[in-house]
């Protein structure tokens, strides 16, 4: 375990050299953390598919020695706790050492300006985002394409969606998106995204639970235009659920549906 505010990351640290690892950003309230154990189970889940061992006792040690090093700072508020994964150093080149010791980089900071509950401004991303199948909805340390598109963020835009190859929406920089549609709600599969995000998994999860339909496939800009579309919605595990009221220059329907899904302090864990 390493604080980020430490000098102890290695400079031969694969996560450093290859991206060769993952990242978890969680959402605290004071001493707790909203959806706590959905994120270290994702963590320790997708760290097993890239073959970096880590266990969630390990990783709750972890977000505890966080509490105690940094909740005093931000009282009773909410702050942002990130966990860095990496496979550690060794190897030669891209090959991994067969043994290696992984690091998890912790740091702190405050919470970001939330979005205005009455919805946000959006647009279209010219970058394209591509998906390796093996590595879909997997949280890695490679986001370049989203940093290259968050450069075309502007004062006005709150988030810009990706589109994959053939122009279909995909996710946001930093947000996932959802659709209502008249009598069902709409989201890009797991197979197609870059992160399947905490937030977007919890939201699916509710909805199915209260019997409403929700069908995993592509959203077309163009769907946005048609009648039956009542909504869009952009949602990460920070943010919680936020509407779109404008994208790329069309007017959206504000719909609340989902308003009370989404309560930070509902869904804190210690």
């Amino acid at each position: 375990m390493i604080w980020a505010d430490s000098s102890g990351v290695s400079a031969t640290d694969r996560g450093l050299s290859y991206g060769d690892g993952l990242f978890e950003t969680i959402r605290m309230e004071g001493c707790g953390a909203v959806l706590l154990s959905r994120h270290l189970q994702r963590m320790v889940t997708d760290a097993a598919v890239l073959g970096i061992a880590v266990t969630e006792p390990a990783l709750r040690d972890a977000v505890r020695d966080a509490v105690g090093a940094h909740a005093e700072a931000f009282g009773s508020g909410g702050w942002v706790l990130k966990l860095v994964l990496t496979r550690g150093s060794g190897g030669r080149g891209y090959r991994p050492a067969d043994e290696s010791v992984p690091s998890l980089i912790v740091s702190a900071s405050a919470m970001p300006p939330l979005p205005a509950p009455q919805g946000v401004a959006a647009g279209l991303s010219g970058f394209p985002l591509t998906v390796n199948p093996r590595l879909a909805g997997i949280k890695t340390l490679n986001r370049l394409e989203q940093v290259m598109a968050s450069r075309e963020l502007t004062d006005e835009l709150y988030e810009v969606v990706m589109c994959d190859s053939e122009g279909q929406l995909v996710e946001g920089t930093r947000t996932n998106v959802l659709m209502k549609a008249r009598d069902h709600w709409i989201t890009p599969p797991r197979e197609q995204l870059a992160v399947a995000g905490i937030m977007r998994g919890y939201v699916m999860d509710c909805l199915e639970s209260q019997g409403e339909k929700v069908e995993y496939s592509t959203i077309s800009p163009s769907m946005l235009k048609r009648s039956d579309c009542q909504g869009l919605y952009l949602m990460n595990s920070v943010i919680g659920i936020v509407p779109v009221r404008r994208f790329d220059g069309l007017d959206l329907p504000v719909n609340d549906a989902l308003a009370t899904i989404f309560n930070p302090l509902d869904l804190v864990e210690s």
